[in-house]
């Protein structure tokens, strides 16, 4: 962050010093909201909860080297008193990002964003340094303690935009507005806050909208509610995908599942090979290339880039392979019906180059409103068309999946109905062999990354599949 005192802290942001006697306080260090992950030199961001008050841990954040605290009631430490320190929060971001020589590029999309942006974040280092949203920190939080991490010294700002409803990515991007922007797919994901596709898209378009015209709207070609958004900017547009500007062929997957393509642009075409799993990994790559070459990055410096870049967020089609042989693909970050037909078809590439038999572990997929059953039936039957050989499912909704399986015609694996995450593990303990692959899926509640670490460790614990 660009160091601030508090006192102009509460000037920008439209506050007033609980404690006059710390006006003078520099404030050097970002922004921060969990006192567990103490930011030296920051500012302590003090947001009540339902069940938590950050108010009661603001004397904690200073003890742990924050300058001062931004929040909505004075807090017996220097404090920043504002009215919502949510918006002021936002309001601190928008002057520090007005202050910098820095590029901001914006994303958006119902799946694909966090793999995307970890790319993006590769490319652009290497014209210079840049900061990109940490996760899949998205929302009205998020996006500003990404921007409030830019120093002087940050060229690019790499930013995840999430939506909940019509007006949120506009929002957003009055917080951190993009020169570069990018919506990579409209899909079902949170279809039920918004209702159809068609409103998701008008949710997402708006990260178009606040393109200037003198910047750059990268959208994607292969689906039809994207590529329509072009009608509302007058940016330049570029577009990715088989029938875009920047394209991909031939996409081929290794034993592990790892791709490797032909990056098509201006004609030219690149042999590419990605160090992740995954074909759904191409397009999330040709669109942080598009991104990136709108930014002005060099297109030799994309291409060795590409080969190079590796998933900075975590329990993102991880592949962890023990000193057994057995394979475990730990993708429990979060899961829709699109990215779990992804992950899905990866088992299944993964299973036929190795001849392995196919295990996948699903949980429940959330925030799907009332298609949520129907939904979850028909991954059960993309499951059975890919013939996948054991289903787990973890989770009384989840059984849905394995009713979607059970029913397909010429599905002859099994299903495996769990009640919970201790249930599936004890399953899998005594179920997998050296020689299978496991898939790990769930929406992030599920917390089914515990079931990953269970199942790497027990090698290490002299417990080895049988």
């Amino acid at each position: 962050m660009i160091p601030l005192s508090l006192a102009r802290i509460a000037e920008v942001v439209g506050g007033r010093l609980a404690d006059a006697g710390a006006g003078d306080a520099p404030v050097t260090g970002p922004a921060f909201v969990d006192t567990r992950s103490p930011e030296a030199g920051g500012l302590y961001v003090a947001i009540p909860g339902e069940r938590v008050d950050g108010h009661d841990y603001a004397r904690a954040a200073v003890a742990a080297g924050a300058a001062g605290v931004l929040g909505s009631r004075p807090t017996g430490v220097p404090t920043v008193v504002v009215d919502d320190p949510v918006v002021s929060l936002g309001r601190l971001a928008r002057h520090v990002v007005d202050q910098l020589d820095t590029t901001v590029l914006a994303l958006t999309g119902s799946q694909g964003k966090t793999g995307t942006k970890d790319v993006l974040a590769q490319l652009l280092a290497r014209g210079g340094a840049t900061i990109a949203t940490a996760g899949n920190r998205n929302n009205e939080i998020g996006v500003p303690l990404t921007v409030l991490r830019a120093t002087p010294e940050t060229r690019f700002l790499a930013v995840e935009m999430g939506a909940r409803g019509v007006g949120h990515i506009a929002e957003l991007c009055s917080v951190a507005p993009p020169q570069v922007s990018a919506v990579l797919n409209v899909g079902t994901a949170h279809i039920g806050e918004f209702g159809s596709r068609e409103a998701i898209a008008r949710a997402k378009g708006e990260i178009v909208e606040a393109v200037p015209a003198d910047g750059t709207a990268v959208l994607n070609a292969d689906d039809p509610l994207v590529s329509a958004m072009a009608d509302r900017t007058s940016a330049a547009v570029v577009t990715f995908g088989l029938a875009g500007d920047v394209s991909w062929r031939g996409v081929e997957l290794d034993d592990l599942g790892r791709p490797s393509f032909e990056l098509g642009r201006a004609g030219a075409w690149t042999p590419i090979r990605l160090l992740e799993a995954g074909a759904h990994q191409v397009p999330n790559a040709v669109a942080a290339a598009a991104m990136a070459a709108a930014a002005g990055i060099a297109w030799d410096d994309i291409v060795d880039a590409l080969g190079r870049a590796r998933s900075l967020s975590p329990w993102r089609m991880a592949l962890h392979e023990r000193a057994d042989g057995l394979v475990v693909v730990n993708d429990a970050y979060n899961a829709n019906p699109a990215s779990m037909v992804a992950a899905l078809d990866a088992l299944a590439a993964i299973g036929a180059r190795g001849q392995r038999r196919t295990v996948a572990v699903l949980g429940e997929m959330l925030e799907l409103g009332a298609a949520s059953a129907a939904d979850h039936a028909l991954v059960g039957e993309h499951v059975a068309r890919r013939g996948i050989d054991v289903l787990v499912t973890v989770g009384e909704a989840a059984e849905e999946i394995a009713a979607g399986a059970r029913r397909t015609p010429g599905w002859t694996g099994e299903a495996v109905p769990t009640a919970g995450r201790d249930q599936a593990t004890d399953w899998l303990r005594h179920n997998v062999v050296a020689q299978d692959v496991v898939l790990v899926k769930a929406s992030r509640g599920a917390a089914l990354e515990h079931v990953t670490d269970e199942l790497v460790d027990d090698q290490e614990a002299g417990n080895p599949s049988r």
